[in-house]
C-alpha cells in the first residue's frame, strides 16, 4: 500500500474512532499511532487537535507538542484546560518549551510560567533570557491582580477566589486591560476602604517596582530602602511579569554571604553543604587558590634572597622578618575584611575611594605607631635583660619600630583599596581576600623593612 493510501486510511479510521465518542478506544488508537501521524491528523482536522494532545498519553503529547507548528501550538494552549496546560508544559523539555514561550506575549508568558513546578519555573526563567543574578532569577509568577475599575467589594471577592495560590496576599497589584503595571495596594488599604469605592480612588501611584533585568543586589537594595514584603517586577514595556518577596531576597543575600566568606577566606564558593560536596570537588575549590598563594609567597623568598648580603652582615634581621610580614599581612587582612563588608551593605562604593584612603591613612598611621612603639620597646628591654642584640640594640629597634609604621600603613592602604579597585574593573570585590592580601604585603613589607634597615644601619651594619 502506498504512503498516500495508508494516510487516507488512517484519516478515515481516526474519524470512525472520534466518531465513536470512546474515550478508551480513542486513547488506544492515539498512542498506537507514530507522532509524526498524529501531527497529519492534528494538521487534517484543526477541529479535533485539542481532543487530540488530550487523548494521549502526556509523554506522546508533549512529544506530538514540540514538532507542531507555533500558531498550532498556540491554539492547542488557548483551549486546553488548565491541568493539562500544566501537564503538558512540565513535560516539555526546557529547551522546547523555553523555544515555545519566547513566541508569546509577555502577559501569556507569566501566565503560563505559574503553571510549571518551582523546579521547572527556575530553568525555564533562566532559559528564557534573563541573566544569571538578575531579578528575573528571582521572581514567581503566583501574584494577585485587580483592575483599577475593580470596586474593592469586587477586589475582596477575587482575592478569596484566587487567593490560596497567590505567593502572598500581603499586596495586590493594580493592572490595565494588556498587563501594564499601574500601582500596587496593601490588603490592609483595601480592607478599610469603603466596599463600593473603585480602586483607581484607593491607589496613590507611589510604588517602588524592579526591572526584570536588574541585579539581584538592586532588590537586596530596594527592600532594605523600603518597608516592603514584595515588590513588582516589570520587563521594560511596563508589562507586569511577576513579584520578588522578601523571603527569596534574603535567600539570596544569605547565599552571597556564605560565597564571600568562603572567598575572603582565600577558597571558592561551595555549592553544596561542605560535609555533602565531593571530596574531589572540595579538593578543585581550593587547591587552585593555594597554588596561587603558593607561587606567589615564592616572591618573598625573591626578595630575601635580594637583601641576601644585608642578611649575612646583620643576622639579627632575619629574626624580625616574621614579625614585619605578618604584622603587614593582618592590617592588610583587617582593612580588606571592613571594607568588602562596606560595600556588601552599601555604605560605600567605588566614588568613595578618596575617602576611604584619607580615613585608613590616618588609620594606618596611628595602628602603624602602636605596634612600632612596641616592637621598639620589646627590642629594647629584650636586651637589657637578655643582650641578645648586641650593642646597636637601639638602631635594631629603631629599624622594627619605623618598619612596623611603614608595614601596617602600606597593608592598611592596600587591604582598603585592592576591593574598591577589583569593583571598578568589574570583579568580585571579596577575591580580595585576606590571604591574597597578606600575601601581596608579605613581599613589599620585606621590601620596605630592608630599605628602612639599609637606611639606619647604613655604615654600621650594613
Amino acid at each position: 500500500m502506498s504512503l498516500e493510501a495508508e494516510n487516507i486510511d488512517l484519516k478515515d479510521q481516526f474519524q470512525e474512532v472520534i466518531q465513536s465518542e470512546d474515550v478508551l478506544h480513542i486513547r488506544e488508537f492515539l498512542n498506537n499511532q507514530n507522532i509524526s501521524d498524529v501531527a497529519d491528523l492534528i494538521y487534517e482536522f484543526p477541529e479535533y487537535e485539542v481532543q487530540i494532545i488530550g487523548h494521549l498519553s502526556i509523554h506522546r503529547a508533549s512529544s506530538t507538542f514540540k514538532i507542531l507548528d507555533v500558531p498550532t501550538q498556540k491554539r492547542i494552549i488557548q483551549e486546553l484546560p488548565a491541568f493539562k496546560t500544566a501537564e503538558l508544559l512540565n513535560d516539555l523539555s526546557a529547551d522546547d518549551r523555553t523555544s515555545f514561550l519566547e513566541e508569546l506575549p509577555s502577559e501569556v508568558v507569566k501566565e503560563l510560567i505559574k503553571t510549571l513546578d518551582p523546579e521547572e519555573r527556575k530553568i525555564t526563567l533562566s532559559l528564557l533570557g534573563y541573566p544569571e543574578g538578575s531579578v528575573g532569577r528571582l521572581m514567581t509568577p503566583d501574584y494577585i491582580a485587580v483592575q483599577k475599575d475593580w470596586t474593592v467589594s469586587e477586589v475582596i471577592d477575587h482575592i478569596r477566589e484566587v487567593g490560596k495560590d497567590s505567593e502572598t496576599i500581603d499586596v495586590i497589584y493594580v493592572v490595565d486591560d494588556k498587563g501594564a503595571f499601574i500601582d500596587d495596594i496593601r490588603i490592609r488599604e483595601i480592607i478599610l476602604a469603603n466596599p463600593e469605592k473603585e480602586i483607581k480612588d484607593v491607589i496613590d501611584n507611589r510604588y517602588i517596582a524592579l526591572n526584570v533585568n536588574d541585579d539581584q543586589e538592586a532588590a537586596s537594595e530596594a527592600f532594605k530602602m523600603n518597608n516592603r514584603v514584595a515588590l513588582p517586577v516589570l520587563d521594560n514595556s511596563n508589562i507586569l511579569l511577576g513579584i520578588v518577596t522578601i523571603d527569596d531576597v534574603l535567600w539570596i543575600t544569605q547565599e552571597e554571604s556564605a560565597e564571600d566568606i568562603t572567598k575572603i577566606g582565600g577558597t571558592e564558593a561551595l555549592d553544596e553543604p561542605y560535609l555533602e560536596i565531593p571530596l574531589l570537588k572540595l579538593f578543585k575549590k581550593r587547591v587552585v587558590w593555594l597554588v596561587v598563594l603558593f607561587l606567589s609567597e615564592m616572591l618573598t623568598a625573591t626578595a630575601m634572597g635580594y637583601f641576601e648580603d644585608e642578611i649575612a652582615k646583620a643576622v639579627v634581621l632575619a629574626l624580625f622578618v616574621p614579625l614585619i610580614i605578618s604584622s603587614g599581612g593582618n592590617s592588610g587582612s583587617q582593612a580588606s575584611t571592613l571594607i568588602i563588608q562596606a560595600m556588601a551593605l552599601g555604605e560605600i562604593t567605588i566614588t568613595d575611594w578618596w575617602r576611604v584612603i584619607r580615613r585608613e591613612l590616618v588609620s594606618g598611621m596611628l595602628l602603624g605607631a602602636v605596634l612600632g612603639i612596641i616592637g621598639f620597646t620589646r627590642v629594647v628591654l629584650w636586651n637589657q635583660i637578655f643582650h641578645t642584640y648586641g650593642e646597636h640594640s637601639f638602631l635594631i629597634a629603631s629599624t622594627v619600630g619605623f618598619s612596623l609604621v611603614g608595614v601596617v600603613l602600606w597593608g592598611t592602604l592596600a587591604g582598603s583599596m585592592l576591593p574598591i579597585v577589583l569593583k571598578k574593573f568589574g570583579a568580585d570585590p571579596a577575591t580580595s581576600s585576606a590571604p591574597f592580601v597578606a600575601t601581596l604585603v608579605d613581599v613589599t613589607g620585606l621590601v620596605i623593612y630592608f630599605s628602612v634597615a639599609f637606611v639606619i644601619m647604613r655604615g654600621i651594619l650594613l
